[in-house]
């Protein structure tokens, strides 16, 4: 390498990413809002009603902290607002408000941005994933959660489509029926929360793994992980995850691969990997997010 190039890429290297203020709660679905419960978590001993609602409480530090419940995802918003109403409202917490956008018109003209500035919490819930990136990708509303959360103390929360909007890559389309094919899931950008990891959520529940797996495999510089309903991380400092919930974390790494037929993916053949590292976590384990990619900001 040129010693030009060299000290450029030193330097380069040398930047460092500001350490995020903020947490992320990142939930894998049908997290417990007050149900009793179910019946395929009778063995878990992890479980508790509220448990990861009252964690995202328990995270802005505040008694009674302002929350922002964000439906654009969904197709019946009122309906999952008020779901998530009764569960904060049988906490205590009495300020709790709701931010629906139809169209990205809304986004660019609405008045949401002072409710983001006084918001403690913002919790997007589930429905579509595309939604979230498609209506609030690049606007002044995106920009400010993202500056918020590096500068300041504030908790943002996803489950499910939420949860999938937070991290990039993306995964937006390619089901269990299609997942065994080379080439048949579809990435995008997401809000970038989480750069250079990938979240799916549901993960054992729709048994996902092979989906997931697909996206390191062409992604091998990124991190997978996968989900189970009620169960969560609590991302701290940008890189340090904590399991809790009552079900399972999937941990994929892709680093070490050393063969794939990524060059067949276009013949519609099963995807083959070998080398691809994984870990099995659940409540109470860590997992530090590796960063292998020089700084991004």
């Amino acid at each position: 390498m040129p010693a030009l190039l060299r000290t450029l890429n030193t330097e380069y290297m040398a930047k460092e990413c500001p350490t995020p203020a903020g947490t992320l709660l990142i939930i894998g679905g049908k997290e417990n809002k007050g149900e009793d419960k179910p019946e395929d978590k009778e063995k878990s001993k992890d479980f508790e009603r509220l448990s990861i609602i009252k964690t995202f409480v328990e995270l802005t530090g505040k008694k009674n902290p302002v929350i922002e419940v964000i439906t654009t995802a969904s197709t019946v918003p009122d309906e999952s607002f008020e779901d998530y109403r009764k569960a904060f409202a049988e906490l205590k917490i009495e300020n709790i408000g709701h931010i629906h956008h139809n169209t990205r018109e809304e986004v660019l003209t609405n008045t949401t941005m002072e409710r983001i500035e006084k918001a403690d919490g913002v919790f997007l819930a589930g429905g579509d994933q595309l939604k979230y990136t498609a209506r609030y990708g690049g606007t002044k509303l995106h920009t400010r959660l993202q500056e918020r959360y590096i500068h300041e103390k504030i908790v943002i929360a996803g489950t499910s489509a939420g949860a999938m909007a937070l991290s990039t890559p993306m995964i937006y389309a390619g089901d269990a029926e299609v997942q065994e094919i080379g080439g048949e899931i579809k990435v995008t950008t997401g809000l970038e929360f989480l750069k250079d990891v990938c979240i799916d959520t549901h993960f054992v529940d729709r048994g996902r793994f092979i989906r997931m797996a697909q996206v390191i495999v062409t992604n091998p510089a990124c991190i997978g992980i996968g989900i189970g309903e009620d169960t969560a991380i609590v991302v701290r400092n940008g890189l340090e995850a904590e399991v809790i919930g009552s079900g399972l974390i999937i941990v994929m790494e892709g680093f070490n691969i050393g063969q794939a037929n990524v060059d067949e993916f276009m013949t519609k053949k099963p995807v083959s990997i070998r080398d691809l590292k994984v870990h099995i976590l659940a409540c109470g384990d860590h997992y530090t997010i590796p960063q292998y990619n020089p700084p991004h900001r």
